[in-house]
């Protein structure tokens, strides 16, 4: 059975994905790092589902849904520097900005939604989110004071939903239009991006 995880993606990465024009295009790729700047996506396996989240003025919203296809360097990757002057993974310069350059940078391949910024995650929603731990623990988020998040610290990192928190983020996560928010079927090519494009992505957030 798959799990489904969170990860935050800052203010500069996601000003760099609008600067660059990114938005309403599907990342192939995100990076794992060993920094809390870049965080080890710790657990995930193929198959897996990772909800990239972002947070502006204490709204969260869902920037993106990604499936692991693999977390292995491959020939899109480009070449490996030679120095440290070197890009990291040229053959992915279009998604540097989500981590490329960052300590102990590895791609992560994934079959994902478009990069919005027009799907928050409902108050309500926010206060009932768990994550549990390798030994079964559970947890909420911090610092949510009438639907709104006060401080990101709790999502800070690389963490795996409950089941229920899961199913529930995954409701949220479906866009208000009805546009782009489909996943490739598991096994059905992940990577080809065959769907209908996304349209009328606004950023309510800029």
């Amino acid at each position: 059975m798959s799990d489904a995880f969170t990860v935050l993606w800052t203010h500069d990465t996601c000003g760099a994905l609008r600067k660059t024009g990114r938005v309403g295009e599907r990342p192939p790729v995100a990076f794992s790092g060993v920094h809390s700047s870049l965080p080890a996506w710790s657990g995930a396996r193929v198959g897996d589902e990772v909800y990239a989240l972002h947070v502006n003025r204490c709204v969260v919203f869902v920037v993106s849904r990604m499936r692991v296809i693999d977390l292995e360097r491959r020939d899109c990757c480009g070449t490996a520097p030679a120095t440290w002057q070197d890009p990291a993974f040229p053959g992915h310069g279009d998604w540097s900005m989500l981590g490329a350059g960052g300590c102990g940078a590895a791609a992560v391949h994934v079959d994902a939604t478009p990069v919005r910024f027009d799907t928050p995650i409902p108050g309500d929603l926010l206060a009932r989110l768990t994550w549990r731990n390798r030994r079964g623990q559970t947890r909420g988020l911090k610092y949510v004071v009438d639907g709104r998040l006060e401080r990101s610290v709790s999502l800070q990192g690389f963490y795996r939903l409950t089941p229920e928190s899961a199913g529930e983020l995954a409701e949220a996560a479906e866009p208000r239009d009805g546009t782009g928010g489909e996943l490739a079927p598991p096994g059905s090519g992940s990577g080809t991006h065959t769907f209908r494009p996304a349209r009328d992505l606004r950023d309510p957030c800029r």
